[in-house]
This record gives structure tokens, sequence and C-alpha cells, in this order.
């Protein structure tokens, strides 16, 4: 055993920084820690602070793998040797401002989006690196359009590319966010493998500590952005849940818009409709019919094709209008804009997150939900912004609302998209994954309000989940897709 990272007294240098205590830390070579704690407690910093991406104040940092020289005979700093894999990392590939949400649903648009060949070139893979490929299905990838990628399989590419550079530190920020169970599994298992096989340290973030690999041996816990508990994992005695605060009651008709008259009682009617991306048809012949008051989870693995399925349904995917689809009562191209169809429907998904780059305040991205817009580009009345603030409040997060929303947390802006998507009492709520990097106090209340916004009269849902536990008591239709088999529609 000897020392890996060591930080003593550590004062990070930054504007209002929410630090107030020294930090006090060390990393052993048999020790696999994960850092813990609620949404805007200080996780993410105290690792981009080990990551060299925030300078120190006081204190000193103490790196022991800095002086090991990489495969090629040369030095590397010791920010170049540890890697984070987090939501966010496809920023690093793709320039997202010059992108927009549709965009992965229109081939008109993508011709200069690169394929995942190009950004994960298989040259001279290693042994290992083959498995891993192999392990997460990426040699079945190589000829799809970057942007094409679903949330779980964006996670599996992050996850191989870093590897290909050889770190000695890997950091895993919500290392399961995005996969389903098969995946998570064999993730579980490429831990064990990665700290068997190969030289090098893993460390895990997660806002719930029932979500850090079973590989930890570890636990520190942030609070207040200070440290709180610091030790072996057995050690560790979790936040009781029964601190969670009780929800305010919600009267749903002040949210509800004047104008609102449903004409039709059945929301979405599909009659054996191919889900495709371009040529590749992933689905065949998809029969689903919504009605008023149905609440549905709809489930699947990673690639079954549920972000696409929900396209067509939120008038996001032009294919919509060659398939037999009726969206409230009228089949898509008959007349209607798509803004007659996204004002009915509150919607919030892990994709329309890493597209969603406008750093307007918190309090204008709840808002911008009134207009079904990226960004805020309508004045909101005195009524609108009144209700904006009183939904952040019910999800305790009004100290956010002028807050710019690209600084605050990934687990905040996850509660900022839930309040977007339920700010106008849609008639049909679409949940897609809604609580990635939450933290229990906050699925508990999130989930309370998924439950109470169900239990209005004439409300409709579909919810996705990779978690059966999550799924809200209030579901009772299930929609299934199977593993995709992929078909080309040459054949």
């Amino acid at each position: 055993m000897h020392q890996v990272i060591a930080l003593d007294n550590v004062i990070p240098r930054m504007p209002d920084s929410p630090f107030t205590q020294p930090i006090n830390w060390q990393i052993n070579s048999d020790e696999v820690w994960g850092i813990t704690g609620r949404n805007g407690s200080g996780k993410s910093l105290l690792s981009e602070l080990i990551c060299g991406k925030i300078a120190i104040q006081s204190g000193n940092i103490r790196y022991h793998f800095s002086d090991d020289p990489d495969k090629k005979g040369g030095f590397r700093l010791p920010s170049q040797q540890i890697r984070k894999i987090e939501f966010n990392a496809a920023y690093s590939l793709l320039d997202y401002r010059k992108l927009f949400y549709q965009q992965r649903f229109n081939n008109s648009e993508n011709e200069e989006i690169p394929l995942v060949s190009d950004l994960l070139p298989l040259d001279n893979l290693s042994e290992e690196n083959r498995l891993i490929f192999k392990t997460f299905h990426l040699f079945d990838l190589m000829d799809r359009k970057f942007i094409h990628l679903s949330s779980g399989e964006l996670r599996k590419f992050l996850i191989a590319k870093v590897l290909l550079d050889n770190p000695k530190m890997l950091i895993f920020d919500n290392p399961f966010i995005g996969l389903d169970e098969e995946s998570r599994k064999s993730l579980n298992a490429m831990f064990v493998f990665l700290l068997n096989r190969y030289n090098i340290r893993l460390l895990f973030i997660s806002p719930s500590f029932d979500d850090l690999p079973a590989c930890t041996t570890h636990i520190l816990e942030m609070k207040h952005c200070s440290v709180n508990f610091r030790g072996e994992k057995s050690d560790f005695i979790p936040e009781s849940l029964s601190m969670t605060a009780s929800l305010p009651g919600i009267n749903w008709d002040d949210f509800t818009p004047e104008d609102r008259n449903p004409e039709s009682n059945e929301l979405v009617s599909m009659t054996h409709v191919d889900i495709a991306y371009g040529k590749r048809i992933i689905q065949k012949d998809v029969n689903w019919t919504i009605l008023k008051d149905e609440k549905w989870a709809l489930l699947g693995p990673n690639g079954s094709g549920k972000s696409t399925l929900l396209s067509y349904i939120f008038a996001d995917n032009p294919q919509a209008y060659a398939k037999n689809i009726r969206l409230f009562g009228r089949k898509r191209g008959t007349g209607e804009s798509i803004w007659d169809i996204k004002r009915r429907i509150g919607f919030s998904s892990s994709e329309l997150h890493l597209y969603y780059r406008e750093n307007v305040s918190c309090s204008a991205v709840v808002a911008s939900g009134f207009f079904d817009s990226i960004g805020l580009y309508r004045k909101c009345n005195a009524q609108q912004a009144l209700l904006s603030e009183k939904l952040m409040e019910i999800l305790q997060i009004a100290h956010l609302k002028e807050r710019p929303f690209l600084k605050v947390s990934s687990g905040e802006q996850r509660l900022l998209f839930f309040a977007r998507a339920l700010i106008k009492n849609p008639e049909l709520l679409i949940l897609d994954e809604p609580f990635h990097g939450l933290d229990r106090h906050n699925k508990i209340r999130c989930t309370s309000i998924v439950e109470s916004f169900a239990h209005q009269n004439g409300k409709s849902l579909i919810y996705v989940t990779h978690r059966k536990e999550e799924i809200p008591d209030c579901i009772n239709h299930f929609m299934v897709l199977q593993q995709y088999e992929e078909i080309s529609s040459e054949e």
C-alpha cells in the first residue's frame, strides 16, 4: 500500500467559494473511494479540484503517480493522468452550442456530424480495449452518427474512449446513469477487471450511496461543501430518509392554462409503426394507444428505441409525418403545428438536457416550459413568474433562481428540467429517466410530485426508466420494447 493522492488543508480559490473548511483527504493504492452527498453538496467541485481544474488558495495536493512515465517514455502532468467521465463529457467532442435538439432526427441536417468510428478509431487496439469494446457492444455502433447514440450508448462510448488514453486515475461521476440492468452488471464487472488488470485507480461520485459500485471500499460524504464523513464503507451510515421534509400541498389548478379544453379521449395512437434512424429500423410494427387518465411506463434496454418513439409523440421527429400516428385525436400532417402539440405536453429527458446550453438564469429555464423553448425568448407575465418561483420552492431549489444554469450541478439542473416539464400542468407528462443524478431525498420528493400530478382528473403520464424500483405507484400500464435487431429498410 502506498499513497496515491493527498489533500492537506486545501482551500480552493473560487469567487464566492462555497468551501468554508479546509479539505484533508488521503487516497491509498489499495482503496476505492466513493464521494457521496446530496445534490449541490460540493461533490463535483471536489473532483474538479483533484483534476487540477480549480486553483488552490492555500494548502497543497500531492500526486504520487505524477512522476510515472507514460508508455511513450515521456511525462504527463497530474491533471493529464486523471480523466473524468461525466454527463457533459460529450461537450468536448462536439460543440452542442451549434446543434439543436431536433437535429438528431433530421438526416438532411446531419452531414457534418461525425460517425462513432471517426471519434473512436479501431487502429492498434490493445487486447484489454478490445474486450471493453466487445463487452459494451461498441463494434456494432461504428457506423452510427454520434448524435444518434442513446444516452446509455453515449455513456459506454465515453468510457471506452477515455480508457484509450491510459490514464492513471478514472473518476466516474454517476457511473450507472442511463444504463440498463445488463449494462450496469457489465460495468460493475469491468471495474473489477480494471482494478485487477490495469495499473489504474478508480474514484466514484454519486449523490446516492446505494448507486456506488460494489467495488467501493471507502466513503467520503460531502455536506454543504465540507467533508462530513471520511472512512471505510462499512462504517458509513447514510442520512435517514425520515429527515426528508414533507411535501407541500400543490394546487394544480394554479398551473392549468385557462384555455385548456381537451378535445379527445385519445392522446396517442400508433398503428404498425416502425422506429427508425434513417434507413436503420430498430423496432418494427409498434402499436400503442394512450388514452386520457392512463399512466404508462415505457421500458426497454439501451438502444431499443425508447427516445426515438417519444420523439414521434413530442413532435420533434419529422419521420412521424410518414407514419400512422394520431396525436390528440388528429393524424400527423393534417395541418397542425408542432407548437399545437407541444403546448399540451410536458417533457424532460437526458437528451434535452444535453442540448440545453443556454446560460440563462435557473428561473428562466423553468419558465421556458411555458413556451416549450430552449432558452427564454418571451417575457413571462406576472402570473407565470410567480408560478415558476412557487414550483422552485416546492422542489427546494428557489435559492438557485438567479444563478446561471450552467453554473449549478448536474443534479440541480435535472431538478430544473423536472420543474420545466411540470410548469404548465400538461395533459400529457413525458418523463424520460427524470431522476438521473438525484439524491434519495430529491427522488422521493419528485416521485411524490409525480403521484400528485397523476391523481388529477384527466392527466396522462409516460414514465421511462431502467430502474423498476423507481416506477411510481400510479403507473397502471406498461409498454416494453425488447432488445432490437437492426434491420436495413433496403432489405
